[in-house]
């Protein structure tokens, strides 16, 4: 028999040959049939994960502009927030889940807004201790020989010059912020979001209705994705 023949894919139903077996992943027209039958608990589903994911992504931009904020007064106060940021960024979401679920209850989501609010804070921090560097020293003397005050010089030149910065911080928060919340619902707490029905499906075979939510949370990235997007550029714009 020839290498070929030995390696050919074999038939699958209707005639179709398939290349994957359908419980690794099932056909397009499968996943769509879950899709149109289950599309309401999408929606619920995709609401809860939703929720959590913009309470964690607005809290942790707000707590990474305001820390951004402290360390530009001060090399002293920066070097002390760099490496706890920096520990931030490399806690494992698979470790942390569990504990914060179980500190908060099998019925509260504040673990899960908590994982999305660490996961959007570094980021936003980072973006935005950047963009407070980006003043040109000639335009802080202008404004210091017109005796304005270090708090006038902040909201007329370092803020508007850090804006930009910010957006794009957030806007790479929003896709962090929306996986860190799913893959939360994977470890305890309350089943209805997007991460638990997955793991609730494809603990019971149904690989379709699985996919079928895979592609729901796929949507919901997208979204926060793309009005971030939108709000950055209207930043970049006004700037």
């Amino acid at each position: 028999m020839s290498t070929a023949a030995r390696t050919r894919p074999s038939p699958g139903p209707r005639g179709r040959t398939a290349l994957v077996e359908a419980y690794l992943l099932p056909s397009p027209a499968a996943i769509g049939e879950e899709i149109v039958e289950f599309w309401p608990s999408m929606l619920s589903a995709g609401a809860i994960t939703g929720l959590n994911a913009l309470v964690g992504l607005v809290a942790g931009s707000l707590l990474g502009i305001v820390a951004a904020l402290i360390a530009s007064t001060s090399r002293l106060i920066d070097g002390m927030l760099a490496p706890i940021v920096a520990a931030l960024a490399v806690i494992p979401i698979v470790a942390l889940a569990p504990v914060l679920n179980t500190m908060f209850g099998a019925d509260s989501q504040t673990g899960r807004q908590l994982i999305a609010s660490l996961a959007a804070f570094v980021p936003v921090f980072i973006t935005t201790a950047r963009g407070l560097r980006q003043t040109q020293p000639v335009h802080r003397e202008l404004m210091t020989s017109f005796a304005a005050t270090p708090w006038q010089v902040m909201r007329t030149i370092t803020l508007p010059t850090a804006v930009p910065y910010t957006f794009t911080g957030i806007r790479l928060a929003s896709s962090l912020a929306v996986i860190s919340a799913l893959v939360a619902e994977y470890f305890g707490g309350p089943r209805g979001g997007l991460g638990g029905l997955i793991s609730t499906s494809a603990a019971s075979s149904a690989y379709p209705r699985a996919w079928a939510y895979v592609v729901a949370a796929i949507v919901l990235g997208l979204a926060f994705y793309l009005v971030t997007l939108a709000l950055e550029r209207w930043a970049s714009r006004r700037r």
